[in-house]
């Protein structure tokens, strides 16, 4: 029986699991719930369980036969702080807090590879379960590492994947060398000095000056980032103001910047607090800037991309695993990892037309149809990189 098979057998149960995780969303270091159930499933298919590191993260360890090799497998656990729109039964129970970016999916996708392999055991060494907390933004990734992570469960290779809108289940998409940009967020504080909103004279108005800056900022990847060189830069929030008739004194904007290299971040940082600076200078304010470099870029190994690219394509064909992926601007902290084990992050399709609606959108919804592709990825690389017997 071939490992998709195996794993459609208890693809029902696999869906049941992960729409529970969807109606119940945790955000980073906060995955109480969800962490226990994962560690409890793990007991429960004969895993070693460790708990704690990063906090709320978990690894569940098998060791089969005597094999001196390891291999990591790693999920991501947390929600993102964000409304759901969706009126499907499963939608998220507290307001405020939805899987949109299905973390739910990939941590089932994990679970099932785990249960797969505790039933087959047709591998010979030992497989690190890591299911990681806080990846958006908090630096869960980070937080594991420091807790010991590879020192208490040294890894050979290292591998992890993400669900992907607009690619059709069965299918995946990969490429060697960076594969997603690093990633900063950034908060601009506007000071000025309030007043009443019919007597603007009397004010520095913050909340005007903030709108010239997030317009001029537009100019920094126009203008400075070399047309040649990939970069993104993203306001996303602006805050000032609780009247309809009070101009506030301060006012903040927020938002993100994605690039590839660390020198263009920090030609962007560079640029950012130039402009925020000066136009609020022009207008009689200050600005505050404060700029964090949170994501290194994801860098597959280009060995351990071609052995996953394999592996997919040992699965469904090799017509169904595109190996040269376009490079994608969104960020992600299983960089961290990568930096100190080799290995290589992939996409797995989410599925196309409805459903398919892009990640950190509140109408989005992992695909449960794309479970046991996941799932049955993670395992095909543990008995493709552990094999109980030489095949040579």
């Amino acid at each position: 029986m071939s490992i998709l098979d195996h794993i459609r057998q208890f693809h029902a149960e696999l869906t049941a699991w992960r729409r529970d995780f969807h109606a119940h969303p945790e955000l980073g270091f906060e995955e109480q719930r969800t962490s226990g159930l994962v560690a409890q499933r793990l007991a429960d298919f004969g895993c070693e369980v460790h708990r704690g590191l990063g906090k709320t993260g978990v690894v569940g360890t098998l060791r089969i036969g005597n094999g001196a090799r390891a291999i990591g497998l790693r999920a991501d656990m947390d929600a993102l702080p964000m409304q759901e729109a969706n009126g499907f039964a499963h939608r998220s129970r507290h307001d405020g807090r939805m899987h949109g970016c299905g973390h739910d999916g990939h941590t089932t996708m994990l679970l099932g590879a785990a249960r797969y392999l505790a039933e087959t055991r047709n591998f010979d060494g030992t497989v690190h379960f890591i299911f990681q907390p806080a990846e958006e933004g908090l630096g869960g990734a980070d937080a594991m590492i420091r807790d010991g992570l590879f020192k208490q469960f040294p890894c050979d290779t290292i591998f992890a994947m993400h669900n992907r809108p607009g690619l059709p289940i069965g299918e995946y998409a990969i490429r060697p060398g960076p594969m997603m940009a690093g990633g900063a967020f950034f908060d601009i504080t506007i000071r000025g000095r309030g007043a009443h909103g019919a007597r603007p004279e009397s004010s520095v108005d913050p909340v005007l000056t903030a709108c010239h800056i997030a317009t001029a900022l537009q100019s920094v990847v126009a203008r400075n980032v070399a047309p040649m060189d990939t970069a993104v830069l993203s306001v996303t929030q602006i805050e000032g103001g609780s009247a309809y008739n009070v101009i506030p004194p301060d006012a903040v904007l927020r938002g993100t910047a994605r690039a590839f290299r660390p020198e263009t971040m920090r030609l962007i940082e560079a640029n950012m607090r130039r402009i925020a600076e000066g136009i609020a200078a022009g207008f009689g304010a200050t600005a505050e800037v404060d700029f964090r470099f949170l994501f290194q870029p994801v860098v597959n190994d280009e060995a351990e991309t071609g052995f996953i690219a394999d592996t997919a394509a040992s699965l469904v064909g090799d017509g169904k695993v595109e190996r040269n992926r376009s490079a994608v601007m969104g960020s992600e902290d299983f960089a961290a990892m990568l930096q100190i084990v080799p290995g290589a992050y992939i996409h797995v399709g989410n599925g196309v037309g409805e459903g398919g609606c892009e990640v950190h959108n509140p109408a989005y919804d992992f695909n449960d149809a794309a479970l046991p592709y996941g799932a049955g990825l993670l395992a095909g690389l543990v008995e493709r990189k552990l094999p109980r017997f030489d095949r040579n």
